[in-house]
């Protein structure tokens, strides 16, 4: 606890002026022979009987209400959910920023026909793709395939998760085309993990100073 002593800074100009005003009334008092009777302080208006302004909130309607009750909370960290009309006018836009750069490509490339909608087959197809990408596939003649197994593995179990969420909402070419490629990655994932068990996986290097 420190030993240097606190002081509060008091503004006494206010003081001095009310007790300079008081001496010059008692002054006059005492030259005119008069007495002033301390004055009771006013008591407050009664509220007139005319038109008051009063400010109310809007209450939501019945379908604000309902949608604010429907929408789920955020998680934490994550900014709030756009809200259905925000949602719709992004969809416009991003439609019409798709048309436009599809335009663009077909005016150099008349041939290019208009391209298909993209469906749940596509994403299926993409992500097999990076999982056998990940686990070696594509690699040119003559060169050493490079593996993040690791992340691999993400990429088998993101399948997985959709095959999960999406079970009992597919047709029947979807679900089984999901399936298939599932079956495929775990399989060549479970090939890979066996040839890195057979051939042994040396350990890291010490840390310096450490023998």
């Amino acid at each position: 606890m420190s030993d240097t002593p606190k002081f509060t800074v008091i503004d006494r100009r206010k003081f001095h002026a009310a007790e300079e005003e008081q001496e010059a009334n008692k002054a006059s008092e005492q030259q005119s022979g008069h007495v002033s009777q301390p004055v009771a302080p006013a008591e407050p208006e009664a509220p007139s009987a005319g038109p008051q302004l009063v400010v109310t909130e809007p209450k939501p309607t019945s379908e604000q209400a309902e949608a604010a009750e429907a929408a789920p909370e955020a998680p934490e960290g994550l900014p709030p959910a756009p809200t259905a009309d925000e949602a719709r006018e992004q969809k416009m836009a991003y439609d019409v920023a798709a048309q436009r750069l599809e335009d663009i490509v077909r005016a150099q490339n008349p041939a290019m026909g208009a391209q298909p909608p993209v469906g749940f087959e596509n994403l299926v197809q993409q992500i097999y793709v990076s999982a056998m990408i990940q686990m070696g596939a594509g690699t040119q003649e003559g060169q050493r395939p490079r593996v993040d197994i690791l992340g691999a593995r993400q990429t088998i179990d993101l399948l997985g998760v959709l095959a999960e969420k999406t079970k009992g909402n597919l047709s029947e070419a979807e679900d089984r085309a999901l399936q298939t490629v599932l079956f495929e990655v775990r399989m060549a994932f479970m090939e890979l993990t066996s040839m890195i068990t057979v051939q042994g996986i040396q350990p890291p290097p010490p840390p310096q100073g450490i023998r």
